[in-house]
């Protein structure tokens, strides 16, 4: 009992001579930079602070890639748009739209899956599947797989929305470039 009391109270002691070790004067408020980059390049020059993870991948820690910024993404949502959606996981890349008919034939719809095997813009990218489900009755359905004609086209429309996403997107990124060299 007598040794654990000792232990708990170095453990204490020890611990409010780091905390207390550790708050010495800040200085002068006018030296400190007021931008936050501008503070973080001082404390890395000056040897003060760490970092738990170095960025993964060439990214830098913070940096999100999200549905929005993938183009291919955004172009396929954008031809799909008249149609109900089953399912849209980002993460898992893949879109599955729900059945749909444009209402001409009660007894015909279509489903169409997008599956996204690269971020990148080219023809291999992305496989899109049509379905199409015939009914003679209520009850008897036939689902065929058709990914032809439609597929091919469906395709080339998702890849030439997502080169065109893609090019409004770099000059953007490049007139913002430009207008912040302008103000430095």
């Amino acid at each position: 009992m007598i040794f654990q009391n000792i232990i708990k109270h170095t453990l204490i002691l020890g611990l409010s001579l780091i905390l207390l070790s550790s708050c010495k004067n800040a200085g002068d408020a006018r030296k400190i930079p007021p931008n936050v980059k501008d503070r973080v390049q001082k404390n890395i020059e000056e040897g003060r602070g760490f970092r738990l993870m170095k960025s993964i991948g060439g990214k830098k820690s913070g940096e999100f890639d999200f549905a929005s910024s993938n183009e291919l993404w955004r172009a396929s949502l954008d031809t799909l748009d008249f149609m109900p959606l089953a399912l849209a996981n980002y993460s898992g890349g893949i879109i599955v739209t729900d059945w749909y008919s444009d209402g001409s034939s009660n007894d015909e719809a279509v489903k169409i899956s997008i599956r996204f095997l690269s971020n990148e813009i080219r023809a291999d990218a992305v496989v899109v599947k049509v379905f199409y489900k015939n009914c003679s009755m209520q009850s008897n359905c036939k689902v065929s797989d058709r990914s032809d004609e439609l597929s091919a086209e469906l395709t080339k429309k998702i890849l030439t929305k997502a080169a065109l996403y893609e090019k409004t997107s770099k000059s953007n990124e490049k007139s913002k470039y430009i207008n912040s060299r302008l103000k430095d």
